[in-house]
């Protein structure tokens, strides 16, 4: 009996000293946390949305997975039936001319490698990574460095949103670098297959409300959006739900609203030189900035318009030396 006793005497203690909490720490919703191996996860309440990727055992960094309400991702990693399309990597940043030089396909010798990351934000509203990157030619030459920000926001109904921001100029030691005309880039989205028209059950439609690849591929639009099933659960708990991705162009870019790459077997893609090329400069960088959005349920053209007006109201990030202790990057938003 006495060990028991000596227990139980123990227990409001051991449950005293676990409730004791620094009073200065205060949880927050959002999180980035870094990882092993070169990733980073993004979570809303504990749960991860999405992962970023920066290792080498890849051309270029990508996020992986995207992961909608139902807690499955609705991208993947490479097309459903072919291998020579390897290079689609989720959610990435390539483009197919660069000087004459492809950063597309997984074959080319170029490469995409982050340099190193800026700062990661956590907060209640969203959390905040941001990244320097180098696109670098055959010969190894860098050609452009890139500046990325990813901002994962919690949304009402279990759904979520990934804002991205980029802006790409020349290397140092570089006047000027050519973007060439191509559909390919320069931010793309290869959906899982179950989401896709061709190998699944989804369906494909932009902001005008055209439907499906030979009415969408080309034409210009607010945004874009692949809905379908998705399979959530494990054994004899699985069901089929149905959610989607949509995918905003903003405002502020330049060529807004932009013409779109897409395609029936499952991938879309904001095609920026698909008419004509452009000169980065260390005068004129370009940034860009996209919103996906992980929904519920089909299409909603109401539900993506008030999306849509969110996200054109909130400003574009600022990356700058901090204004904290501790810190030799902050990543806000700019007043």
């Amino acid at each position: 009996m006495r060990p028991l006793f000596f227990l139980a005497c123990l227990a409001p203690l051991c449950v005293s000293v676990a409730q004791e909490v620094p009073g200065e720490f205060v949880m927050k919703r959002c999180e980035i946390l870094p990882l092993a191996n070169h990733e980073v996860s993004l979570r809303i309440d504990g749960v991860e949305k999405a992962r970023w990727h920066s290792g080498e055992d890849y051309p270029r960094p990508f996020l992986f997975p995207f992961n909608g309400p139902a807690g499955v991702s609705l991208t993947r990693m490479g097309h459903p039936g072919a291998e020579d399309h390897d290079h689609h990597q989720s959610i990435w940043f390539a483009h197919h001319d660069v000087e004459g030089e492809s950063y597309w396909s997984n074959s080319a010798k170029t490469s995409i490698r982050q340099k190193h990351w800026y700062s990661y934000e956590n907060g209640d509203l969203e959390a905040v990574a941001s990244f320097k990157t180098g696109w670098y030619n055959e010969t190894g030459l860098e050609m452009i460095e890139q500046d990325i920000v990813v901002a994962l926001r919690p949304m009402e109904n279990g759904e979520h949103a990934l804002e991205i921001q980029t802006t790409l100029r020349p290397a140092s030691g570089r006047e000027t670098t050519e973007l060439g005309k191509t559909n390919f880039g320069i931010l793309a989205v290869r959906v899982s297959d179950t989401l896709s028209h061709r190998f699944g059950g989804g369906n494909l439609r932009n902001s005008k409300g055209d439907i499906g690849e030979k009415n969408i591929f080309g034409k210009a639009a607010k945004w874009m959006d692949y809905s379908g099933p998705v399979v959530a659960g494990t054994g004899t708990e699985r069901e089929t739900v149905v959610e989607g991705i949509t995918l905003f162009d903003h405002p502020e870019n330049p060529r807004y609203p932009s013409k779109w790459h897409v395609r029936s077997d499952g991938w879309m893609g904001s095609s920026f030189c698909m008419d004509e090329g452009i000169t980065l400069s260390g005068e004129s960088p370009l940034t860009l900035r996209y919103l996906l959005h992980a929904h519920r349920g089909s299409y909603d053209e109401y539900r993506a318009e008030k999306v849509a007006t969110a996200f054109s109201e909130r400003p574009l990030f600022v990356i700058r030396k901090p204004e904290r202790s501790h810190k030799q990057w902050e990543t806000v938003r700019k007043k």
